[in-house]
Parts: structure tokens; sequence; C-alpha cells
């Protein structure tokens, strides 16, 4: 075994740490040094925070199974590993939402039990969480002050809550936000600077932070950690648990990483780790991205993993090295990973398409979606695109730029003010999702769990939700030929569990996101509109998504995409239309990209006449 540190082993293959070698025994790497400057070494006789041997079981599963942890004054501690992992139940249980079953919490040198979250929150332990717990119709302000509001005399003082929230705002870098503003109309980046600012009011010594970059666009993640690095070199402790590897080397201390409720590795240093070795104890697994190949750049043999070995002749491998390289990312062909590990390989779902028995290469299909000067005032305007059966188009650029809007009118969820949507020639009517449904189109929202799930029903239902009219006989639903064929649709995804009857809100994120594309599989979708499709999911899970997306281009169905991350844009679409502040700046064959050109023409590109 290897030593506690996380340092590779002499033959190169990385910590071996087993669940019983904890943090309590662990000690950090030595010389390691803390976001804030100070040494974390110096620190380590009086740990902030210490958790020995926590489980929790909830009814059928052991979420938690003897898990350990310890953080330190004024370091970023990153907490890693795959949906499932462990990782939520943890959080909840230091937020006192949670109590263990056994196992003890050590808060500043003295067991503490938090039996509810304000406890927590008196104690100087806040949370952020990836879902966010905003009240839509209240003010900025009052969010932030929810639960121990400025009082004067014995009355809440508006006035006071509403400067102190400037004050936090601009702290965050943000101080454009208005406080009297609702946070339903805020955008998403917007409520995630919301929640973090109602973190900084309760005076926090240790802040978790739950995917806090989701939703943020490439500069907002550097003012993000601009903040964190002010927070730890006052003092402050951050556990930051993402999956994003780049970020945990640019902001992390030390890494901690969960497998199946247990504790695998601790003391890792962030940023010296290499990525290969964080997947690899993460999920068995030896690489952090895996883009199926598209379908002109397929040969007999699998595409080659980046950094592996050459490239094949052809643009579109050496851009995907190119768009891959500023992540780390060590992709194979999916097939290739398949064969190692012992998964089942690309899944095989029968659409429409082939059904139909129509399925050709997009270059020589008719366009499937033709949007001409889609245009709605404040958000966009002058966007022409088109989508042709087969093919994956992305849109890039960063949060606000329009992206999710743009995708929202298409679909009619929003109504635009100028412009057509054409589905195989035949005009839709602005703002109406039934007609947009009608003409074969479905759409996986960003907030999933708010926008497109029913958390508190079974998957059965979440999935039968736009075919119900297929099921019904006389008024009455068959239940029977309902599950079946949920079951069918959802065991060619490989949704695990495998249960249909599983209440939704019990699955991870990347199967609660099978279960999206699922439904509109079911109800027989020739056009996906997919935004973030892997936001909050993990590494295993995403590459199972990347897969099946390709797969589903491959049989004909026509998928329109928005991503925040470029190199996810780039290594799965086919063409990316390049949006910034409403306007589409610039149209090219994902090969033809990198992420450097990307980044430079969403944040400061001339625009570019397009519209093919």
């Amino acid at each position: 075994m290897t030593p506690a540190t996380g340092r590779p082993d002499d033959n190169g293959r990385g910590p071996d740490l087993t669940p019983e070698t904890t943090a309590r025994d662990a000690s950090p790497a030595a010389g390691a040094t803390g976001t804030g400057g100070a040494s974390v070494a110096e620190n380590r006789a009086a740990p902030l925070l210490r958790l020995s041997g926590i489980v929790k079981t909830f009814p059928g599963v052991r979420a938690l199974d003897g898990v350990d942890l310890t953080v330190l004054p004024g370091e970023v501690h990153c907490l890693l590993g795959q949906n499932g992992a462990g990782k939520s139940t943890l959080i909840k249980v230091l937020s006192g939402a949670h109590q263990p079953d056994e196992g003890s919490i050590e808060w500043l040198g003295e067991p503490v039990r938090f039996t509810k979250p304000t406890a927590a929150l008196r104690a100087g332990l806040a949370t952020i969480y990836q879902e966010l717990d905003l009240v839509d119709d209240l003010t900025v302000a009052e969010n932030v002050f929810l639960g121990h509001e400025p009082r004067r005399l014995g009355f809440s003082s508006r006035g006071v809550a509403r400067r102190r929230a400037r004050e936090l705002l601009a702290r965050l870098g943000h101080g454009e936000i208005p406080v009297g503003r609702e946070v339903g109309r805020l955008p998403a980046a917007g409520k995630q600077i919301v929640s973090m600012a109602r973190a900084l009011s309760h005076d926090a010594r240790l802040i978790i932070m739950d995917e806090p970059s989701a939703v943020l666009a490439h500069d907002e993640v550097e003012n993000l950690f601009r903040v964190i690095r002010d927070l730890t070199s006052a003092g402050v402790a951050v556990i930051y648990i993402s999956h994003r590897l780049a970020e945990i080397r640019d902001i992390g201390d030390r890494v901690t990483i969960l497998k199946d409720g247990r504790t695998v590795a601790v003391n890792l240093p962030a940023r010296t780790t290499p990525t290969a070795e964080v997947v690899r104890l993460m999920t068995g697994r030896n690489v952090e991205y895996v883009f199926p190949a598209r379908r002109g750049d397929r040969a007999d043999a699998p595409s080659a993993a980046p950094g592996d070995t050459a490239p094949a002749s052809g643009d579109s491998t050496g851009a995907r090295e190119d768009a891959s390289a500023e992540r780390g990312d060590t992709a194979a062909a999916r097939d290739a990973a398949a064969t190692r590990d012992g998964t089942a390989a690309t899944p095989r779902v029968e659409t429409a398409a082939v059904r139909a028995g129509v399925v050709r290469g997009p270059e020589a299909a008719a366009p499937l979606l033709r949007v001409t000067g889609l245009g709605r005032p404040g958000e966009f305007e002058g966007i022409s695109f088109s989508v042709r059966a087969g093919e994956i188009v992305g849109l890039a650029g960063l949060v606000g730029a329009g992206r999710s809007e743009i995708l929202e009118a298409v679909y009619g969820a929003r109504k635009s003010a100028t412009g057509t949507v054409e589905v195989d020639g035949k005009t839709l009517r602005r703002g109406s999702v039934q007609a947009a449904v009608a003409a074969g189109m479905g759409l996986a929202p960003e907030e999933r769990k708010s926008q497109a799930l029913l958390l508190g029903e079974p998957v059965y239902r979440n999935v039968a939700l736009a075919s119900l009219r297929r099921f019904s006989r006389l008024g009455f639903l068959r239940r029977g030929l309902e599950r079946a064929e949920v079951s069918a649709v959802t065991s060619s995804l490989d949704l695990r569990p495998a249960d249909p009857r599983r209440v939704m809100r019990t699955l991870s994120g990347g199967n609660q996101q099978k279960a999206v594309v699922s439904r509109w599989l079911l109800g027989r979708t020739r056009l996906l509109l997919l935004d973030e499709p892997t936001r909050g999911v993990d590494i295993g899970a995403r590459a199972e998504l990347y897969a099946l997306i390709r797969s589903l281009a491959d049989q004909g169905v026509g998928v329109l995409m928005v991503s925040s991350e470029v190199p996810e844009v780039l290594g799965l679409a086919d063409r990316v239309l390049v949006v910034r502040e409403g306007h589409v700046v610039h149209e090219a064959p994902a090969s033809e990209l990198t992420e450097a050109q990307v980044l430079d023409l969403v944040m400061a590109g001339e625009r570019v006449t397009t519209g093919r």
C-alpha cells in the first residue's frame, strides 16, 4: 500500500488507498500550501472539521459506509466522486439535514451533532447546494437574509438588508444585480451568485460549495475563484465539489475521493495528482472524457486517444485534440474504453428514423430544422441556422449570451417576436410547445429538476408524460403497456437502477438526464434540443451520455445542443454556432475550431453573417 499522502507509487499506478486509510490517520503532503498562502501542514494540529467513520443508511441503501474527512482552516478541500458515491448525503449530514447512524463529527475540536440546518449555520458552517434553495417570489435581499433578517428595535429592517446585500454582491463581483428584484426573474447564473451571497451573510468559517460553477461562464468561474481565494486568505475553509477536474487543479489544495459511499483516497495533492489517477480512483477507468467518433471520422479501428497516439489523418481528430488539450483530457474512443472496462458499447436505440428506414449522412440530408431571422427584444436577434437529420449542432457562448433563450424559442417555450421556425419545410406557430412536439421536437432543459421532472413520481410516469395519449383507452391509462414500453426504452439507455417504479428524486443526475431523453425517444422524437446535457453529471455517466447522443444522431435524429463547456461542444458537435450578446458571430465545422478560438470569439469576436 502506498503512503497516505496520496502520491503515485513507484510503478506509476498511483495511490492504492483503501477505506481503512482514513483522513484522521493521514497527514497532508509535506509543504502543501493553502489557497490563502498559509501552509496546510502548519494548520494540521487544529483541524476545523473532522469526520470519523460516518455511516448513513436508507431503506435498502447504505449511502455512507464509514466516511472520514478532515478539513483545515484556510484550505480548499476538494471532495470528488461519481454521482451516487455519497457526496450529496455527506453534505446533508454536515449541514444537519440528515443525522448519521454511526460515526462522529468534531467542529473546532469539539464533538457536535447538528440536529437541523439552522444549527450548522449558527455554528458557522454554510452550504451552497447544487440545486439552489432560493425562493423565486422573494427579492434578492430577502433571499440573502432569509431566516436571519437584520432587525432594528425588534422589527425587520429592509433598508439594512438591502445595503448589506449590495455589499455582499459587490464582494462577489456582481454589484450589478438589483437587490430589489425578485429572484425568479434572474438567470441561473444570477441565482447562483445570490446563493453564494446568502452563505457569506452567515459569517461562515466553512462553506460547502456543491458544483458552484455548473451554471457559470468562463469569466464568472475566474471571479468565483477570486472570491474563494479571498475567503481562504481570511482563514475560511471551503469544501469544493465539482465534476470539472481542471477546476480542482486550479483552486484546490487537497482532494478526498469517495466511491460507493466509502473513502478510497485522502490527501491527494490537487495540483499535481494526474487526471488519469483521479478518474481511475473515481470510476475504475483511465479517461476523463470520451467523445465518440463522428460519422465521417470512423474507421474499423477506434479513434485515437488525444495525447496517447498520433491522430489519424483529417482535421477533425486533430481539432478534437486541440479542444481537449487545455482541459488535460486523455479521452479514448468509447468503444475502446468499453472493451477495457467490460462495459457495454454504444447503446443502440431504435428511433423513428430507423423504423422508417430513412437514416442518411447529415451532409446529404435536407434540413430537418430551419431557423430564419429569429428575434426576441433584449435577448437575441437575427438568428438563422439549420440542423439536418443525423447532425449535431452546438451553440457555444457565455452564460447570458442568449443560447438557452434561442433553444426555448425554437421549442416554443418563449414566443419570438420575429423570424420563423420550420420543421421539414413546415412553419411552426410561434410560442407553441404543442406545435413543436407534434412536429417531432423534444427539449431537455437546463434545469431538469425544476423544468422537466416530477421528482416525487416514479420513473415510468416521468418518461411517459409526453406520450400519455398512446396509452389511453376510453379515458383510462393502460398502466401495464405504459410500464412495458417505458422499461424497453430506459433499458436501451442503460438507465440505472432498472426499476421503472423507482421514485425519480432517488436517481443520480446522469440517470435523471437519461430519463428526460427517454421521454422523447418514447415519443418518437426526430429533433432533440439539449440544454447543458451534462450539467452536474459525473465522469462515467457523462461518457455514456456522449455515446447516447452520438448514437441518436447516427440513427437520424437531429440534435441541437447548448453547453457552457467549450471542449464538450467541440468534441461532440458536427457544426458549431458561436453566440455572443444575442447574435451568432461565427459558424464553422467543429473540426475547424479550437477552444482558444471559440473563447476569443465569445469574449471579443466580430459579428459574422451566417445561416445555412
